[in-house]
């Protein structure tokens, strides 16, 4: 079995204002396709990998995670915000 995996840092939830939860690095395995249960209908999976989510402290760890476990993986960098500084006074500008 050809495990893939995607490497990401996950993005800041609409309810937050900080930047809690978002330093780490996470390691998340592919899914695979379902298929349902031909007595009950049930959408089901025999894959449990993909219930597993791996926490790294660094980019570098997650990757020689996965190229020693021969994980063939897929990294998605973090986009930058931008950061826009205003004074008070520029709310009242026309």
């Amino acid at each position: 079995m050809n495990l893939k995996a995607k490497i990401y840092q996950p993005s800041k939830t609409a309810m937050q204002s900080g930047k809690a939860k978002t330093k780490q690095w996470i390691l998340e395995y592919e899914r695979q396709p379902v298929g349902s249960d031909f007595v009950m209908g049930w959408i089901s999976s025999a894959n449990t990998l993909e219930q597993i989510q791996l926490k790294f402290n660094t980019l570098d760890q997650a990757i020689n995670y996965a190229k020693n476990n021969n994980i063939s993986y897929e990294v998605f960098e973090p986009k930058k915000a931008k950061v826009i500084i205003k004074s008070y006074a520029d709310n009242f500008l026309k």
